[in-house]
């Protein structure tokens, strides 16, 4: 599976972004999607999955301000986030798992988002 991942950009604080990740490939396969960030000098978190299923899960730090979604058709998923904090800056990387025969895992190249006035 190949993930590109795009949409970020700077934004000021209070304010809204969207970021997209088209999928392509063995996208039968893929069982969650997600977005993952890091920011300088910290480790990759969680930020926001949605299983095949539609099951989702956010980081205790984004409910409520940030919406995971998808686009079946597009095989596309989103990440709205509204309200957004400096301590959301940071590179945003969308995921997918699943399995073909042997489990895999894929991640985009990432897009920068900056929150600053």
């Amino acid at each position: 599976v190949q993930l590109v991942d795009s949409g970020g950009g700077l934004v000021q604080p209070g304010g809204s972004l969207r970021l997209s990740c088209a999928a392509s490939g063995s996208i039968f396969a893929i069982t969650a999607m997600g977005w993952y960030r890091q920011a300088p000098g910290k480790e990759r978190e969680l930020v926001a999955t949605m299983t095949s299923g539609g099951d989702t899960n956010y980081a205790e730090s984004v409910k409520g301000r940030f919406t995971i979604s998808r686009d079946n058709a597009k095989n596309t998923v989103y990440l709205q986030m509204s309200s957004l904090k400096p301590e959301d800056t940071a590179v945003y990387y969308c995921n997918a798992e699943g399995r073909v025969g042997a489990p895999f895992r894929s991640w985009g190249q990432g897009t920068q988002v900056t929150v600053s006035s």
